[in-house]
């Protein structure tokens, strides 16, 4: 079972006893200005947590599953995350 948006809102409410309609705002607005930074900067770095970056993934030779066809899948930017030292070892 994963966790949403809603349930991280409603345990942020319930733990600082802040609304939800405030603590739902809170949580949307970190997520956009995490997207924000990206665009405008490429990388963000959370401490403790991880580091997101957008890099450019290359052009690259593919098939198409159904055909068996060979396709040109086009270069693009994808974000990649990688966790911070402090969860790696939470994890563990």
């Amino acid at each position: 079972m994963s966790t949403t948006k809603r349930d991280i809102a409603n345990l942020l409410s319930d733990k600082y006893r802040v609304s939800q309609v405030d603590s739902k705002k809170i949580v949307q607005g970190t997520f956009d200005m995490i997207i924000e930074t990206l665009l405008k900067k490429g990388r963000i770095e959370l401490r403790n947590f991880g580091v997101f970056m957008v890099k450019n993934r290359k052009a690259r030779k593919a098939r198409n599953p159904k055909t068996g066809e060979p396709v040109m899948v086009p270069e693009r930017k994808v974000v990649t995350f990688k966790p911070g030292r402090v969860m790696i070892e939470k994890i563990k």
